[in-house]
């Protein structure tokens, strides 16, 4: 049987997953004001923020991230790209690969979601420096 629970525990793995869910519901939010779903903004920061720097993804590495099915992003990216935020570009090593980078269109909505998360991303980023202070594991 586990121990119990202190509240000296509970507290800031609260006060985290508050500031968590909060930055979340914000996130959708600006995301719906710029005309894009929560699943197309996230789509396009993990475009733009592809970990090597390029700023361009495989539809298999974004289903990794995103943690999708390949089919879900498939149909996600399809979309995108219909209404003009993503755009592909055929691999010049492997013509089977197709790179997706952001459009004008896609840049400027990502950039404006991304700016309005701004005081959310600081105090969820404080609330995590708060809970590993504690000690407490993650």
């Amino acid at each position: 049987m586990a121990a119990p629970l202190s509240a000296a525990e509970a507290v800031p793995v609260a006060e985290f997953r508050a500031a968590l869910r909060g930055f979340l519901r914000t996130s959708e939010r600006n995301a719906r004001a710029a005309g894009l779903t929560p699943q197309r903004y996230l789509l396009l920061l993990m475009i733009k923020g592809a970990p090597d720097g390029s700023e361009q993804s495989t539809v298999t590495d974004l289903a990794e991230r995103l943690q999708l099915a390949q089919s879900t992003v498939t149909e996600l990216v399809g979309r995108a790209e219909e209404i003009g935020l993503v755009a592909r570009e055929r691999s010049s090593d492997d013509g089977r690969i197709a790179f997706l980078r952001l459009t004008e269109e896609g840049e400027r909505r990502l950039a404006n979601v991304f700016t309005s998360n701004e005081r959310e991303r600081q105090a969820l980023g404080q609330a995590f420096e708060h809970l590993q202070s504690t000690g407490l594991p993650t």
